[in-house]
């Protein structure tokens, strides 16, 4: 009786396995042959895995390169402090410049997994060019670029040789990261309430495995260029990314995909022209006269946006006119005079996460002065133990500790304690409470920072000239600034990583991810022009400035208090922009869901 009853389990659960794997997905996602995904084959956390590991091991060998890029400057190419800070904001900047390029090619054109392994691709090839210049041409004589061995100096083209590989390095990242986020995303049906929440949840584990991936990069390849084994740390870099490469190659047929859906360009100029045409029009009540195309109320998945009544003077490009069609019933209509409702929506959500995304700016500003500023400052102070040298770089380990930590927290402590405390069927804090919370802990970070460099001026050697470790003051006390930035991108980038992507329509989730990068870009450069224009302001009068080379001669300290205040006014603007934001709203989700992502309440 007993093995009877055990068999029928089994026939069920079998016949549950079976049906299963007939399922498709609901969210529009095929496969790699282009058939409707099915759930139990494609997606789900097997691809997702892969895809953390490979986003790991890329993040490993990008940051094995960009970590000490600021010592590899002054110490092998011979630059100054403000030059080689400058040099990297310009870099780093235009690593997520590039991120526009690659969102742009997969939504249009490639998709995301295509886009995702060419770009690699271009990546390796950077970093094998960049580990043959330094090898052959850059460290000469072998073993300087440390502490004391000074570099010989370069001719034009081995110079020439070093920035090409490094831009092809931005390139192959820039273009690979948006989108590496996005398709792990896919992975996830949303339609599916379970799989739902793990999509919720991999945008954690996927910036804890950016994170862990810098880990390694930050302490061992660290260790070793600050040593000056520059060639070792470089060639370990192109490695890991070559494993990194093979590794999502290998999971191809497990992916989930959605198909690109043409240029997105002309759908958002010709709603801008069909309005303008349209200007006089007065539009009347109602939603009546406005066109609708039901073969195209969505660019890819089928998913129609809600009208909404923000930005009213874009409905005149969907308000039909006796001018669009001779015939009400007739199907052609001229596309830069007459536009669908849905491609209106689709542009007012882009222009709607735009001042959201604008505010995001000068937080990636304090961010980025952890790869340039905050070395400088530390290899200024005491980094010895026992006769152990501490690398400044590799500070921002605890930057990476803070970050897992936080990420564990909020999961596990906070978001459970705010859902407990507010309303019935909370789900928490909205993403852009979350980004608010984030730019809080950032003032945070640059007001620790200023603080330790008065102490550190305090115990500095005013008169040294070549001024690594010159004070006495321990590189640990950077401890509490690092700890600050990282709490704040679990809150910031990881809260703008889910914000982007949910709102963005569903054949633009690139460009969403895009938009996370690219305010890290302009933060970058931003950060490089306050840097212009403070030392050209603090050098008047013959004065050494605020970041001279010699930093114990200048008042580092002020420019930390500086982004402390621009970012406190930053805040301010973001709460009222969060205030005013309105939730995409897509056909197909409940009342009462939409209601739980209105994201307008901070």
């Amino acid at each position: 009786m007993e093995s009877f009853s055990i068999s029928k389990k089994v026939r069920c659960v079998n016949g549950e396995e079976e049906e299963e794997e007939g399922i498709k997905t609901l969210d529009g996602t095929v496969d790699f042959h282009g058939r409707p995904a099915l759930k139990a084959k494609t997606g789900r956390w097997t691809a997702g895995t892969i895809i953390l590991v490979n986003q790991g091991l890329v993040t490993l060998a990008f940051f094995g390169v960009g970590v000490n890029l600021v010592l590899y400057l002054t110490r092998v190419l011979q630059q100054g402090n403000a030059e080689a800070a400058n040099n990297v904001s310009k870099w780093t900047g235009t690593v997520y410049i590039f991120s526009l390029v690659g969102a742009f090619l997969s939504d249009s054109y490639w998709g995301r997994y295509k886009t995702c392994a060419i770009f690699q691709a271009i990546f390796v090839l950077g970093l094998g060019g960049l580990s043959v210049a330094s090898s052959m041409f850059l460290i000469t004589p072998k073993g300087c670029g440390d502490r004391t061995t000074i570099c010989g100096t370069h001719s034009n083209w081995e110079i020439g040789l070093f920035y090409i590989s490094i831009y092809m390095i931005a390139l192959g990242y820039g273009g690979y990261q948006p989108n590496i986020a996005t398709l792990g995303a896919d992975q996830f049906d949303e339609e599916d309430a379970k799989e739902a929440h793990s999509k919720v949840a991999f945008f954690s584990y996927f910036y804890l495995a950016l994170n862990l991936g810098s880990l390694f990069s930050n302490t061992l390849l660290s260790y070793f260029e600050d040593e000056g084994m520059w060639t070792l740390g470089f060639w370990l870099s192109t490695g890991s990314a070559f494993v990194g490469l093979a590794l999502f190659l290998g999971g191809t047929v497990r992916y989930r995909h959605f198909k690109p859906s043409g240029n997105p360009l002309n759908r958002f100029c010709q709603v801008f022209v069909a309005a303008s045409k349209k200007w006089r029009v007065k539009l009347p009540q109602g939603e009546e006269c406005l066109f609708e195309d039901e073969k195209e109320s969505s660019l890819s998945t089928g998913r129609k946006i809600l009208h909404t009544h923000e930005f009213k003077f874009l409905d005149k490009a969907a308000f039909i006119t006796s001018r669009d069609f001779n015939d009400p019933k007739q199907a052609t209509h001229n596309p830069w005079s007459l536009c669908p409702i849905s491609q209106v929506e689709e542009v007012k959500c882009i222009l709607r996460l735009l001042p959201i995304w604008l505010c995001t700016i000068i937080y990636s500003v304090v961010f980025t002065q952890m790869a340039s500023l905050f070395v400088e400052q530390g290899a200024a102070m005491k980094s010895t133990i026992s006769g152990f040298q501490i690398p400044a770089s590799s500070m921002s380990s605890f930057d990476i500790l803070s970050v897992a930590l936080f990420i564990f927290l909020y999961r596990r402590v906070i978001s459970p304690l705010v859902i407990m405390f507010q309303k019935k069927d909370s789900k928490g804090l909205t993403e852009l409470q979350r980004m608010g919370i984030g730019l809080i802990i950032a003032i945070l970070s640059m007001v620790s920072a200023g603080i330790v460099e008065c102490y550190r001026l305090r115990y500095a050697n005013q008169e040294c000239t070549h001024c690594d470790a010159s004070s006495s003051l321990s590189i640990f006390w950077q401890v509490p600034q690092y700890v600050f930035v990282g709490a704040s991108e679990v809150f910031m980038y990881v809260g703008q990583l889910e914000f982007f992507n949910a709102q963005a329509p569903d054949a633009l989730k690139s460009f969403g991810s895009a938009l996370c990068m690219t305010s890290i870009s302009l933060g970058n450069y931003v950060s490089s022009f306050i840097v212009t224009i403070v030392m050209k302001i603090s050098t008047e009068d013959d004065m050494p400035g605020w970041i001279p080379g010699n930093l114990n001669r200048g008042h580092l300290d002020r420019f930390f208090f500086l982004l402390a205040g621009l970012t406190a006014i930053d805040l301010l603007v973001y709460i009222v922009f969060a205030k005013w934001y309105k939730s995409i709203k897509l056909e197909g989700k409940n009342d009462e869901e939409n209601d739980d992502t209105d994201d307008s309440e901070v």
